[in-house]
């Protein structure tokens, strides 16, 4: 058995863990406040335990509502939105593609500059997708 330290009064004393002394009956020269801190914590841990049950079982007996009238940006066989789903998508509504608000086009030939600046949306669209700024300059699928 592993000792840990409890405090109760001004006693420190080292007590086996609770699983352990459930399991276990307590010795006779145990001091009579000791088995009662023990019988106090279990009959704690059986509440608060049962509170848990029940709390989870209205929980899951609660059907989700669905409202049916928001549109939804998401498809329903994946958790990213179509928007975000690949270049081809982004490019139907950001035609130049989407980059940070300061990005510069990384590029050998003429950069883009005429691209959507927008910080957020660029983050946004990173956290569903990070393939889409393949040469990671800041600009998400961009098109000259």
């Amino acid at each position: 058995m592993s000792p840990s330290v409890t405090w109760s009064m001004r006693y420190v004393v080292c007590a086996p863990p609770l699983a352990e002394a459930a399991t276990t009956r307590l010795n006779s020269k145990a001091p009579r406040w000791y088995a009662e801190l023990i019988r106090r914590s279990l009959r704690l841990m059986k509440r608060s335990a049962a509170v848990l049950a029940a709390c989870a079982a209205v929980l899951l007996s609660v059907p989700a509502q669905a409202n049916n009238d928001a549109p939804s940006t998401r498809t329903d066989n994946s958790g990213i939105p179509s928007l975000h789903k690949n270049c081809a998508a982004l490019n139907r509504k950001y035609p130049h593609g989407l980059g940070r608000a300061n990005a510069r086009d990384r590029t050998s030939g003429d950069p883009v500059t005429n691209f959507k600046r927008s910080t957020k949306q660029y983050k946004l669209a990173m956290s569903y997708n990070r393939g889409l700024d393949r040469d990671k300059d800041g600009i998400a699928c961009e098109k000259a």
